[in-house]
């Protein structure tokens, strides 16, 4: 896609009516004082309160806003993909609805891409207003994601983030996805990875969309981006190599008692669970070496993950 706009702003959102005006309007001051050359992109996550209609009400007077609205929720990482293939900005900034992302670190950011060539640069909210319910997860959160991919970030899941164009065209997001940008962008290649101290709002209007469930379903998917990190071209060397050892060590235990039966003379042998051990030793490893061939199968295999079902479409192609 060719690049019209210096920035692509990406908003996701899910019933947020009142706040779309009000960050809108906070956006456009900041974007005209600095002279950028802009998109906004509303992704309307299947709200069940008046946000499409504040947002079609923006439209009306604004030719450099684009929106798309889902016929249901599918969650942050499904608007953000779809933000993200819809934006021709040079350098693309995320931002939620709520108003607890100021506009204000947007040159900053934007300076962080282009000037010093990040590819990729986090908000970290150095003081939160959120309730100790969400900040104490998130602080183990970040800990365990720094430890297992080795990416210094204080705050992988702050939605105040910069990415280079050639970013958000090179990675798939989906599930709770959204929160391991970061990482997928590290395992694309692009790792020049940026961190900035962003000032953080208190919410303002509605609530709050974290719940324990979100927070159970990111530990979930960052085992999944740690695999696929690894393994997701070359799933049999996960499972082959599983599948091999438990193999061997079934095989060792069967020859030993062959070994026993035939040559000491031994018999009675299979009365003993280690018998028993030896032959689902042997049974589990022929099936994860059948998973790897399975696994190399579907891996090349083309995906239908994210496509969602669009309600409408506003200044965009359908």
């Amino acid at each position: 896609m060719e690049l019209k706009y210096q920035i692509s702003i990406c908003i996701p959102l899910f019933n947020e009516s009142e706040s779309i005006f009000e960050l809108y309007t906070w956006l456009i001051k900041v974007l005209n004082h600095h002279s950028f050359k802009y998109e906004i992109i509303f992704v309307d996550d299947g709200s069940s309160d008046d946000s499409w209609s504040e947002i079609k009400k923006i439209i009306k007077n604004d030719q450099y806003v684009k929106a798309v609205k889902f016929r249901r929720n599918y969650g942050k990482s499904a608007a953000l993909h779809t933000a993200f293939q819809i934006s021709s900005g040079e350098v693309v900034i995320t931002m939620d609805a709520d108003l607890q992302d100021s506009p204000e670190e947007i040159p900053d950011l934007y300076k962080m891409i282009k000037l010093d060539k990040f590819h990729l640069v986090s908000g970290y909210k150095a003081k939160r207003y959120d309730p100790l319910s969400k900040t104490i997860p998130t602080k183990l959160f970040n800990l365990v994601t720094r430890k297992i991919s080795g990416i210094n970030l204080r705050d992988f899941n702050c939605g105040l983030k910069a990415y280079s164009s050639n970013v958000v065209k090179s990675i798939e997001i989906y599930g709770e996805m959204h929160r391991y940008i970061p990482v997928l962008a590290k395992r694309a290649g692009f790792d020049k990875i940026g961190e900035k101290v962003v000032s953080h709002q208190k919410r303002k209007y509605g609530v709050t969309k974290f719940g324990v469930e979100r927070f159970i379903n990111g530990f979930l998917d960052l085992l999944t981006v740690t695999f696929m990190s690894k393994f997701s071209k070359k799933p049999m060397h996960f499972f082959g190599l599983l599948g091999i050892s438990f193999f061997i060590i079934g095989f060792l235990i069967a020859s030993y008692f062959a070994f026993a039966k035939y040559v000491w003379n031994i018999y009675n042998m299979t009365d003993r669970p280690l018998f028993y051990l030896g032959i689902l030793s042997m049974i589990i490893g022929s099936q994860l070496f059948l998973t790897g061939f399975l696994a190399e199968l579907i891996s090349r295999s083309n995906s239908d993950r994210n496509k969602y079902m669009i309600a409408e479409r506003i200044n965009l192609r359908s």
